[in-house]
């Protein structure tokens, strides 16, 4: 049975989320993350062990274990553009199967 905290921070509750962020233009993207956290958790501490992992290149944004309080807070502030559950997919292909091209398949 999980033990759940009574001040409704239960870390049982979080999950991982992807926050997509406006590219900052002042400060380095993991920092401007941190801040972006910090200000939900209450401490930059808090931030560090939260956060996941820092997007920098193809997308501005962050992966971080949030509750669902976390998420509705960290939804309205400046700079969040969209909030989202991470997903893990699976691959169609069964165990030795190789895809090469539209309705193909070959045994390995």
């Amino acid at each position: 049975m999980a033990e759940v905290s009574g001040d409704g921070d239960s870390s049982s509750s979080a999950a991982v989320h992807i926050i997509y962020t406006e590219k900052p233009l002042n400060e380095e993207p993991e920092a401007f993350h941190l801040r972006t956290l910090s200000s939900v958790l209450g401490s930059e501490e808090a931030a560090k062990k939260a956060l996941i992992y820092s997007y920098k290149n193809a997308a501005s944004g962050f992966s971080a274990k949030l509750t669902p309080e976390q998420v509705s807070q960290i939804s309205t502030l400046p700079g969040v553009l969209q909030v989202v559950p991470s997903r893990t997919l699976q691959l169609h292909s069964g165990p030795g199967m190789l895809h090469s091209g539209p309705g193909i398949h070959k045994k390995m």
